[in-house]
């Protein structure tokens, strides 16, 4: 053994109990308490004992058992000091109740003080104490040499088995670990990649088909101011800048789209403000701000562009507050107006063709909620995601 064998901890993973199935938890809680409680009725049955003893004894016990638990902990958290303490106080409390004459009980503290020391202390603490603990134990029994070296080594040896397991399914648990984070950046990747070639293909189509659009629009504007002013032309042109400008419009929601594959998008808030700018409206942030994923943060932004055209359809000029919360495992916003209430049907439909009942559909594919309705004079849409 080299010198880090000696003074290194076992893993926490190796002190952390191996997660179990209920029917065997079940049974591992019966087993231990069927063993309590008959070490418990060897030691104080018999009437050698007054009751206050007995009552004494059973505090006792309780309290070892305790302080058998916080070294559990201590030892999880590779804290040496409080850790041999309540080794220490287990063997005294030991030696205690051997001078009371439970013996049974005191041989039991001892060897299981022994068999955890070497199970979960660095080495050079546990082969000391367990040690002084097995002394005492083979002194206290009395028993033949022979029997002797066959107990005290079957717990040594024990202890150090424990020990290998433990460390075994700390690696195991660890190698677990590492191959579902490999798993996870390798999807995480392969969606990436999707992702960046469904942009691509978006690009090249949609949004090159949009920009040539626009030139033509623009163009189509120009010939057409040239013309000498009449009812028809005008309406030529009132239609043609409209579609202009629903062109550049769908245009940036394209590239706003690209970047959201891309995975390329500027933070939630910052959009919020941008989406706001030169309106009657303020942008609170409230919670420790992360980075969403891209589904959750597309949709907030998306049900955000939504209430917005809703308020200025429906109630322009309404002053708006947009508020978006981070929590602990989701992300809120609410978005609300000044303006007066709007009858339930229009709800669903915007000027944009992907009204609210759309986000709401939206939200529930990720396990949230959307919520909108007239509030007081206005109107509040609430949504929800798991983020």
């Amino acid at each position: 053994m080299n010198r880090s064998t000696w003074t290194s901890w076992p893993s926490r993973e190796a002190l952390t109990r191996a997660p179990h199935t209920r029917s065997r938890a079940v049974i591992a809680r019966f087993v231990w308490s069927a063993v309590f409680v008959g070490l418990l009725w060897s030691a104080f049955a018999g009437g050698r004992f007054a009751l206050w003893q007995v009552a004494v004894g059973l505090v006792v016990t309780a309290g070892c058992a305790t302080a058998g638990r916080a070294f559990f902990r201590t030892t999880r958290e590779h804290r040496l000091g409080p850790s041999l303490g309540l080794l220490v106080l287990l063997t005294v409390v030991a030696f205690g109740a051997l001078e009371a004459g439970a013996g049974a009980l005191a041989a039991v503290l001892w060897c299981g003080c022994a068999v955890v020391a070497l199970e979960r202390l660095p080495l050079f603490a546990a082969v000391p104490l367990t040690g002084v603990t097995l002394l005492a134990y083979a002194v206290v029994k009395g028993d033949g040499w022979l029997t002797t070296v066959i107990t005290t080594g079957s717990l040594c040896l024990g202890g150090y088995v424990l020990r290998l397991d433990a460390e075994a399914r700390g690696s195991s648990q660890r190698l677990l670990a590492q191959e579902r984070a490999a798993r996870k950046a390798e999807a995480g990747a392969a969606a990436l990649a999707e992702r960046s070639r469904i942009a691509r293909e978006i690009h090249d189509v949609l949004a090159h088909s949009l920009s040539a659009q626009l030139v033509h629009l623009e163009a189509a504007r120009l010939l057409i101011e040239r013309e000498p002013s009449a009812e028809f032309r005008d309406q030529v042109l009132e239609r043609v800048v409209a579609a202009r400008s629903m062109a550049r419009e769908g245009l940036a929601e394209t590239r706003q789209a690209l970047s959201a594959l891309r995975g390329e998008m500027i933070p939630v808030e910052d959009f919020l403000r941008q989406l706001v700018a030169g309106e009657p409206a303020e942008v609170a942030v409230a919670g420790e701000r992360r980075e969403l994923t891209a589904e959750a943060s597309q949709t907030v932004r998306r049900v955000a562009q939504e209430a917005l055209t809703n308020t200025r359809k429906h109630a322009p000029g309404a002053a708006v507050s947009v508020r978006l919360e981070y929590q602990p495992d989701a992300v809120a916003l609410e978005v609300r107006d000044s303006g007066g209430h709007r009858p339930a049907d229009e709800l669903a439909v915007s000027g944009s063709g992907y009204g609210l009942v759309g986000m709401r559909e939206r939200a529930e594919l990720l396990g949230g909620t959307l919520e909108a309705g007239p509030d007081e004079e206005g109107f509040v849409v609430n949504l929800r995601v798991p983020a």
